[in-house]
């Protein structure tokens, strides 16, 4: 079943670039899918709408979230953390659609992560101007498996750090379908995403779905 999975979404060879250790971009890896993870993504926010949380400085973050899956990521002023239920309602997140799992797991045996089995999938949602500021993903449990990001929408700068905040950074253009794969060596690596800039997109007009597969607990 993995090896049918794969033939359907393997792109070409060229497609495969590596941005850092253990951090490989596969160009296009999602776009036998797109129709179907879409259609997931309004399935969730559906149960779990779009919000804009706040961190625990008390700012709200430009990027609207939401979650599914056995936990969620979640930010307020009590601080970052994964949670099983929604805040805003109390109520476990919507589950994990398979073609999240199914997809995540493909890109990630590619990338070298035989056997990623995402438990959570946090949804960012952005639109011009929103941005996602320099971070680590150090909220999971054990950092022992991959992250899986997945690109829909207009197309974005991804910022690829090192260990340090103030470590070099390289800046890769991500478009529609596009997938980052990280873990190992560059796990705890800093990223995050320039400025949105303004633009339409024929399916999803002026706006950006990150689909970010981890397992967090």
């Amino acid at each position: 079943m993995m090896a049918d999975l794969l033939a359907g979404l393997e792109p070409p060879p060229a497609a495969r670039e590596e941005i850092g250790p253990g951090a490989l971009l596969l160009r296009g890896w999602a776009l036998p899918r797109v129709d179907t993870l879409l259609a997931g993504v309004v399935e969730v926010a559906a149960q779990a709408p779009f919000r804009h949380m706040v961190t625990p400085g008390g700012f709200q973050m430009s990027v609207a979230m939401t979650n599914c899956g056995q936990a969620g990521w979640v930010t307020d002023r009590g601080g970052y953390r994964y949670a099983a239920n929604d805040p805003a309602t109390d109520r476990p997140w919507p589950a994990l659609p398979p073609a999240f799992s199914d997809l995540a797991g493909a890109a990630a045996h590619e990338a070298g992560y035989p056997g990623f089995a995402p438990d959570a999938c946090l949804i960012n949602r952005y639109e011009p101007g929103a941005r996602l500021t320099l971070h680590q993903d150090k909220d999971e449990r054990y950092q022992g498996h991959p992250i899986v990001s997945v690109s829909l929408g207009l197309p974005a700068v991804f910022q690829f750090g090192g260990l340090k905040r103030a470590d070099p950074i390289r800046r890769v253009s991500l478009a529609h379908g596009d997938v980052v794969v990280w873990g190992g060596p560059s796990r705890l690596f800093h990223h995050g995403i320039l400025p949105l800039k303004e633009g339409l997109h024929p399916q999803l007009g002026a706006t950006r779905i990150n689909l970010t597969l981890r397992r967090a607990l």
